[in-house]
């Protein structure tokens, strides 16, 4: 490493102490984007202090995670956290290469897109809670991805297994251990703009789905962005108000309807299957708060709330979708459902209840 870089890296490290002196609890995301880095480049900033560098295929690492026992996984964007407790179980891979992708069922359930991982740190840091310990996963542009911690033993559950931690780090560990990293900007593929779509098309297409896994299929064969495509598809969606969404976990809670619930990124998408108990609003933050399953969402950075429904052989399927005013989808909610089964129709209800934008 050249001195230009070292001095950026003690620079950097120095602000962010002195960024974290002045604004206690402010965690480290929020820090980077104060800094005007990513996080990544931070994290960077303590290998050989508390911090690994990870390496290897990624695929092996996600196929190692059943090892660690119970964990906390936890998967967000800018506008959703989402946090569950429980073992890695089923672990599925297909594809090769960038195109790789890994199915994970459980009591964690992701869908994990390999195209989208680029760096892995080991993280063993001594906070005022005691000994955090994790593994963490970024992508080329140094947002996190996804993040698995160390959970320890609460009454009857039992905690992660610190021996198999300590191998799976070890296994994975990088030659390379310098604290620099060079993150790039990621360009999402172009779609076209509102006004070239061929709507009817659109709509012609969307009302022969199959399967709700057809949907993407049909935005890339359009070239759509999926919140234009709700936009020109008013005979399937429609707002709703942005409140609406607390109306439907209380309810969901009251009533111990089962629920999903979908968030995440380029790298990861995590999911909540089943009901919902504890919810509370924080500041701007809509929560769930629940023994091994909680949801932190941004109510403020929703911009719209939309209704949608997807044709499919076991009928219509219904999702409540929240989009910042990027264009980025938040999070996605539906009633709980497998294939082969119609959506519970006290699902359908309640979305119908609620009130329109």
């Amino acid at each position: 490493m050249n001195t230009v870089a070292e001095s950026a890296i003690v620079s950097l490290r120095e602000a962010w102490k002195t960024l974290q002196q002045s604004n206690p609890g402010m965690r480290i995301r929020e820090c980077a984007q104060q800094l005007g880095v990513s996080e990544a480049e931070v994290l960077a900033t303590t290998v050989g202090e508390y911090t690994t560098r990870l390496e290897g295929d990624w695929t092996e690492l996600v196929k190692r995670l059943p090892e660690l026992g119970r964990v906390m996984s936890l998967t967000r964007n800018d506008g959703c956290v989402l946090e569950h407790k429980g073992l890695f179980q089923k672990i599925d891979i297909m594809g090769s290469g960038v195109r790789a992708m890994a199915t994970v069922i459980g009591p964690i359930e992701s869908r994990i897109f390999f195209g989208g991982w680029k760096f892995g740190f080991a993280v063993k840091q001594q906070t005022p809670r005691g000994l955090q310990q994790s593994i963490q996963i970024f992508d080329q542009s140094g947002t996190a991805v996804m993040k698995v911690f160390v959970v320890e033993e609460q009454g009857n559950k039992k905690g992660s297994d610190q021996v198999a931690f300590d191998k799976l780090v070890a296994d994975f560990t990088a030659s390379d251990q310098s604290t620099l990293i060079t993150v790039e900007t990621i360009s999402e593929p172009p779609t076209k703009p509102i006004g070239d779509v061929d709507a009817q098309a659109l709509l012609t297409d969307w009302a022969a789905m199959k399967d709700t896994h057809d949907f993407f299929g049909m935005l890339r064969k359009h070239n759509v962005n999926r919140l234009d495509a709700l936009y020109l598809a008013s005979d399937f969606t429609y707002q709703i108000k942005k409140e609406a969404l607390k109306v439907v976990l209380d309810t969901a809670a009251e009533t111990k309807l089962p629920i999903m619930i979908f968030a995440g990124n380029r790298g990861n998408i995590q999911i909540h299957q089943g009901k919902v108990q504890t919810i509370r609003v924080m500041e701007n933050w809509l929560n769930v708060l629940d023994p091994d399953f909680n949801m932190h969402l941004r109510e403020d950075l929703i911009d719209t709330l939309w209704v949608v429904k997807k044709p499919t052989d076991d009928g219509v399927v219904t999702s409540i979708e929240a989009f910042d005013s990027q264009k980025n989808m938040i999070a996605q909610f539906f009633g709980l459902r497998k294939p082969g089964i119609p959506e519970l129709r006290a699902w359908a209800t309640l979305v119908e209840s609620l009130p329109k934008a």
